[in-house]
This record gives structure tokens, C-alpha cells and sequence, in this order.
């Protein structure tokens, strides 16, 4: 009788066949679903609405790994919730099977081939980079020494215009006080090696732009990781006389998506130069607030979209001198539910409610631009619904995708409950993506570890 190592578990998944090697399980609790590629036999099981990803792994690997993971959802870092350990299984002629190390799916994530593999604009990898750039930074920010850098490890949700990551696979993971320089370059140094083979595999598929370079995309993700850590970490020196640097630090920390929960500043000893250094420095400031205010849990670009929004509600309405929690309860019910609504239930599995609602006023704003007036925001959502939703790729799992996916983009999978082995005509010609497809696409906002964008921008109102 196989046991069972879990905090919270759920009893559905006690009679599942864990007597039967992973790899030969029965389809009917079997999702097919992207994944990346793994060492590891890894499947998706299904569980009434819940999913499940099914890792194989020794035993100790299992373990170390699942506490390891509990670990950095307590320090609340991107990454993949756990679930449990199956130890304990015995095939039926007797023969010891590894462990099977269980994750909750997180929903609307794709791995990175996924993206790739139906075409991807070079703005997009830039997008892609700038979320693998800041998860590490985190990652390395609360001590974890991640061990294996990869695309592979990583899955992305969108995040308003960007995108972010999540760690998915912490297997060489080992959590520390604090992170030594050479610790950190150790995670660089595996990062180019593995990043540089992800990009040429890539390259050599068909599935990366032509101006795209493996080399140059590596050497760009190192260069924004110096940058974003040295504006996270980095003392700044100046005099008296410009103040305003110590809140320009700090809007540029918020934007990047951090708190600032401590600053050591001091003088010398006649006072004329003053020195600044974040001392705490933890991630989600947007989302926070957005949480605390209107109870939505979303990304940390989604919750600066939304509070911009909200921002904006209240100067429209008057009420900048309103309690802040009553003027947000006003914005959920006037301007935030009704576009929600407006989706049909058939369509709610396209993308989250947050994105949506951002895509919403990225299209209301142009649909305005071209009409001459303000289209009402209802009323750009409905069109949104016809113009836009209609057409994009469910980011979800629903009770109507929840059987076979037998292609994806027009390309048959190998197996569609293996997607690392590849689709079955390889020499096909990627596609577009119908996320990128639109030749009119609003011009590109700030790359969200772009550090000299950043301090330029702030240098104009500091």
C-alpha cells in the first residue's frame, strides 16, 4: 500500500492505479497538456475539476524537493504550489517504482515551448527574458540557490503586457540565509549554459526569429540580472540637494514590482552627502495593495494596470480625498465586475479576469482614438468580446478542454500526453500567434527589467 506525504491532501487521489510505472498509466485519468521538457516521466492527472502534475523522482529527490518548495510558498516566491509525496509503490510483479512528487497545475501557464512553438515576435522574447530575469532575482533575493537556470524549470503566465515566471522544478534547489556573489554566479554560469542549448535547440527547430541570436538573448538576460540586482541591492551616494533621489529609488523598486521594506540612510559628518541602501526588499507591492483593497489575487503587472485604473476612477469621480478602500469598493462594482460580466461564461477559460480586464482598456483606449470619442467602458468590453476574445487560445482548463488535445497550432504531438517528445511532423512551419497576430499592436511599454529606461524615466520627474 503506497504512502502518502502531505500537508493538505487530497483524498481523491488515494485510489488512483500508483501500482502501475507512471508512464503506462490509463488515459481516463490522464490530461494532455504542454509541458517542457523533463529527465523525469511527468504527467498531468485529472481529479474531478482539480490538476494535477505527476513528477517520477527517487525518493530522497521527492522529498527534499517538496519541502523545498513548501519552503518558498511560506517566503511567498513564484513557484508551483506542492501537494505530496507518494512513497511506498510496488508494482503488481513486485517490483519497487520511484516516488511520484505531486504539484497543483498552475492555470494559465504555459511552458516556454509552447510559446515558441506556434511563433513568437522578438518583442515577445524580450517579454519572456525580462520575467526569467526578475524570478531569479527573487529567487536569489530570499537565498535560494537554484542550481539549474532553464526555460525548462520555468513556466510563464501573461502579466498584462509582459509576462510572468514561475520556478516549477526546484529539484537542485537549496535554500540559504543569504547568497554569496560566488553563489550567485554560480547560478549564472548555469543559466548561460543551459539558456545558450534551449535557444539553439530552438534555432535549429524553426522556432526562433531569424534576428534572433542565442548568444546575443544570453548575454542580454545576464546583462538586465547585473542591472535589476545592482537597483535592488547597490548603495547610491549624493548631496543635500537632491532629496527627491531617496523617493525616486524607491518608486523605481515599486515599479519594478518590490517593497521596500527598510532603508539605511546616512550622512557624513557635515551633513552634504547622503548615502541610501535598501535594506528589505520583498516582491509584490502592486499586488499587495490591489489584494488589501478590492480582494483580487493577481500578477504585479496586472495589480499596477488595475491601480491605475482605480486611480483614475477616483480623479474622475472626485473622491481623491476619499477613504482609499471605499473608492476601490466603488471601482470593483462600477468598472471592474461589469467588464467580467460582460464576458460569456463559454468564453471565461480565454484568459483570467485581471487580463482581461486590461486587455479591455488597452482596447477601449485605441477604439477611442480611432471613434474620436470615449467609448463607455461596458461597451468597449462587449466589443472586445466580439473582436479580440473570440479568437484567442484557451490560457485555462476547463470542464470543455479538460479531454485529448490532439494538435496544437495545427501540429499533431508525438503523444499528446507527452508533449516532450515532440510533435509528429517536426519539419512543419511554425504559425503565427493569434496573441501576437495583430499588425496594429499598441507600441511596446518599458521592458520590465529595463533599468536605464527606468532611471531615465524617473530622472524626468525626480
Amino acid at each position: 500500500m503506497p504512502r502518502f506525504l502531505s500537508a493538505k491532501p487530497d483524498a481523491r487521489l488515494i485510489p488512483l492505479p500508483w501500482n502501475t510505472p507512471l508512464e503506462h498509466w490509463p488515459l481516463e485519468h490522464l490530461v494532455a497538456l504542454p509541458r517542457g521538457i523533463s529527465r523525469h516521466v511527468v504527467r498531468f492527472i485529472k481529479v474531478g475539476e482539480e490538476i494535477y502534475a505527476a513528477k517520477e523522482v527517487v525518493e530522497h529527490s521527492a522529498i527534499a524537493e517538496y519541502r523545498l518548495l513548501h519552503d518558498l510558498k511560506r517566503l511567498q516566491t513564484p513557484a508551483v504550489e506542492p501537494v505530496g509525496v507518494v512513497t511506498g509503490r510496488v508494482a503488481e510483479d513486485g517490483q519497487a517504482l520511484d516516488p511520484v512528487l505531486i504539484t497543483r497545475h498552475l492555470q494559465f501557464s504555459l511552458p516556454y515551448r509552447s510559446l515558441f512553438s506556434v511563433g513568437v515576435r522578438p518583442d515577445t522574447v524580450t517579454r519572456l527574458l525580462d520575467a526569467m530575469v526578475v524570478l531569479l532575482a527573487k529567487l536569489h533575493l530570499v537565498g535560494f540557490l537554484w542550481g539549474d537556470v532553464s526555460l525548462s524549470n520555468t513556466l510563464f503566465r501573461r502579466d498584462a503586457g509582459e509576462f510572468a515566471a514561475y520556478l516549477v522544478d526546484a529539484e537542485t534547489g537549496e535554500l540559504h540565509e543569504t547568497l554569496s556573489d560566488g553563489q550567485r554566479e554560480h547560478d549564472l554560469e548555469i543559466a548561460r549554459v543551459n539558456l545558450f542549448g534551449e535557444f539553439s535547440d530552438l534555432e535549429a527547430g524553426g522556432m526562433l526569429d531569424t534576428a534572433l541570436d542565442p548568444a546575443t538573448l544570453v548575454e542580454t538576460i545576464e546583462t538586465r540580472y547585473q542591472e535589476l540586482w545592482s537597483e535592488l541591492t547597490e548603495p547610491e551616494e549624493f548631496d543635500d540637494s537632491q532629496l527627491s533621489r531617496i523617493e525616486g529609488r524607491v518608486r523605481r523598486l515599486n515599479a519594478l514590482g518590490f517593497d521596500v521594506a527598510e532603508l539605511d540612510i546616512t550622512t557624513d559628518i557635515d551633513g552634504t552627502t547622503i548615502r541610501i541602501q535598501p535594506k528589505v526588499v520583498d516582491a509584490g507591492h502592486h499586488s499587495r495593495r490591489l489584494l488589501r483593497l478590492t480582494g483580487l489575487d493577481t500578477e504585479e503587472n496586472q495589480a499596477r494596470r488595475l491601480l491605475n485604473d482605480l486611480d483614475t476612477y477616483s480623479a474622475r469621480t472626485g473622491q481623491q480625498n476619499m477613504d482609499e478602500a471605499v473608492v476601490a469598493h466603488q471601482w470593483l462594482t462600477h468598472s471592474f465586475e461589469p467588464v467580467i460580466e460582460a464576458v460569456p461564461e463559454s468564453l471565461r477559460s480565454k484568459l483570467e479576469p485581471a487580463q482581461v480586464f486590461h486587455e479591455v482598456l488597452e482596447y477601449r483606449w485605441y477604439r477611442s482614438e480611432e471613434a474620436g470619442r470615449e467609448i463607455p467602458l461596458v461597451e468597449a468590453a462587449h466589443m472586445y468580446v466580439n473582436d479580440v476574445l473570440h479568437n484567442l487560445p484557451d490560457e485555462a482548463v476547463s470542464s470543455e478542454n479538460l479531454e485529448l488535445i490532439p494538435d496544437q497550432g495545427h501540429r499533431r504531438l508525438q503523444n499528446p500526453y507527452d508533449p516532450g517528445q515532440g510533435f509528429a511532423d517536426e519539419q512543419e512551419m511554425p504559425i503565427d500567434d493569434p496573441w501576437e497576430a495583430d499588425a496594429e499592436a499598441p507600441p511596446q511599454t518599458l521592458g520590465f527589467a529595463d533599468i536605464a529606461a527606468l532611471r531615465a524615466k524617473a530622472g524626468k520627474k525626480f
